[in-house]
């Protein structure tokens, strides 16, 4: 690989205008990645003037040839699925089966969008006219801003830029500044599908040099974003009074609900998944587990006996089981969780960073499991983003969707129970985006939308069938054939 890594505009691989960059690192050994631009205003200015003059010509190439581009990605993608797993979980930490099913989004995803490039349906209807035709299409935007995180670094710029460009829109990428290598693989695997120069664009850089301005630059119409709520929220407030299209994917407090009939043994299996898997940074993690009290204890117990024996350590090695956090800043959000979360419930797993041995090197904390927790307590209700879980107890089915829904957060939601009744309330009443039965609070399919309510979403909708949701407009066509002005309403009254 070249060093340093570049920006990609206008189909050429470029330094910052300034020259400065920024370095990466392994969040479980420390070791050297790499470095990449650390970007400004005026690298935005020439990605968004690039994707400008590039929109002229995409969105007039037909869908179908479009699409093959992305599908041809996707088959890239496919080829290289092991060699880019290895790359993520060096740089990212999760371990590498995990790693291997973000990049699996990424093929799943590119054969998805490529798909509606031959579907991109729009409606036909009747006029309430003679001789004349109605029918709705979906148009392109213009340029799109893309923002992500670090958490799913290749999975979620497929979800957002794949549909994207299918429907005709050009880009502008700007990755987390914690896995840029993921967003330069994605870059270049595109470069390498054949997409023209200026259709998707990559800038490397700070939320305040790159971030905001994407927001604030007239020449992007759209802006999809993923990541914290008050950033969303931030970029929803500035961009609305832009009059930019804004799509929102945020924050998470996902819970799954135990009844006293459920298995509990799936149950465990499912809660330490949710909780424990990716470090407990997933936007769908299950953060708190809402059980019956006749059931709490056995599963207080359950849950702590095995999170108490996963094993830490480099995602690479196949006995690792849980990798590190992302950086230094989240290992101290955790630890001042866990210090807050001591005066409000039971310490029974966890509850210290990890640093024996090779752990010392990276960001390591040991699976935390509280139990007895107040339905309020701040570990209950705010979002960590860590391998922290809060038990609380709830009586009845009622009092778990009161809980549930009284969140800021309304991503993911679960229910562990044997009765079928039970179930289908839950399902109707458990007001989240995504909802589970006798299963955890991760695992999202991408043919389904993808999305939340509340403080984690805008009402938007990603993947699935919504996925051209957010990037395109629907333009309504009336061809009269009657030879007469016939006026709509009056003289049809």
């Amino acid at each position: 690989m070249p060093e340093p890594f570049l920006n990609y505009i206008a189909g050429r691989w470029v330094p910052a205008r300034s020259g400065r960059t920024f370095a990466n690192h392994n969040p479980a050994t420390g070791e050297h990645l790499g470095d990449y631009p650390a970007s400004g205003p005026e690298d935005v200015d020439d990605a968004v003037e690039a994707a400008t003059r590039a929109y002229r010509s995409w969105r007039l190439t037909p869908a179908p040839k479009r699409a093959e581009i992305v599908f041809r990605a996707g088959e890239i993608i496919r080829e290289r699925k092991e060699e880019l797993a290895r790359a993520m979980t060096r740089e990212m930490g999760k371990i590498l089966v995990e790693a291997r099913g973000d990049v699996q989004e990424g093929i799943d995803m590119a054969y998805l969008a490529a798909g509606e490039g031959r579907r991109m349906y729009g409606v036909t209807t009747p006029s309430e006219m003679p001789n004349k035709w109605a029918m709705s299409v979906r148009a392109p935007i213009g340029v799109v801003g893309v923002i992500t995180p670090w958490n799913f670094p290749f999975a979620i710029p497929s979800w957002k830029l794949m549909p994207a460009l299918v429907a005709g829109n050009t880009a502008v990428f700007k990755p987390a500044g914690d896995t840029p290598e993921m967003a330069w693989h994605f870059t270049r695997i595109f470069e390498q599908a054949g997409l023209p120069p200026g259709v998707l664009n990559l800038v490397f850089g700070g939320g305040s040099q790159v971030g905001g301005p994407m927001v604030e630059h007239p020449g992007i119409h759209v802006i999809s974003f993923t990541g914290s709520t008050d950033v969303g929220l931030g970029i929803a407030g500035r961009g609305g009074a832009l009059g930019k299209r804004i799509s929102l994917e945020m924050g998470g407090k996902n819970a799954i609900i135990v009844m006293d009939d459920a298995d509990l043994g799936l149950a465990t299996d499912a809660i330490v998944w949710s909780a424990f898997g990716t470090t407990g940074q997933r936007c769908t993690a299950c953060s708190r587990v809402l059980v019956h009290p006749r059931v709490h204890d056995a599963l207080a117990d359950q849950v702590a006996s095995r999170a108490s024996r996963l094993t830490l350590g480099d995602g690479l090695d196949a006995a690792t089981e849980v990798g590190p956090l992302i950086n230094a800043g989240q290992v101290a959000t955790v630890e001042q969780y866990v210090a807050i979360g001591r005066g409000e419930g039971s310490l029974v797993a966890g509850g210290a960073r990890a640093t024996q041995g090779a752990l010392a090197k990276g960001h390591f904390h040991q699976p935390t499991v509280f139990a007895a927790v107040q339905h309020d307590a701040r570990i209950a209700v705010e979002e960590i983003f860590g391998p922290v879980v809060a038990m609380v107890k709830v009586k009845s089915l009622e009092e778990a969707v009161e809980v549930n829904n009284a969140s800021r957060y309304g991503l993911s939601s679960s229910i562990f129970t044997a009765d079928v009744n039970r179930a289908f309330a839950a399902m109707r009443d458990l007001e989240t985006g995504i909802v589970y039965v006798n299963h955890g609070t991760t695992g999202a399919e991408t043919h389904l939308p993808f999305g939340g309510t509340r403080g984690t979403g805008n009402g938007h909708r990603e993947a699935g069938h919504t996925m051209l949701d957010p990037f395109t407009e629907w333009k309504s066509i009336y061809v009269d054939f009657s030879g007469r002005l016939q006026r709509a309403q009056i003289d049809n009254a």
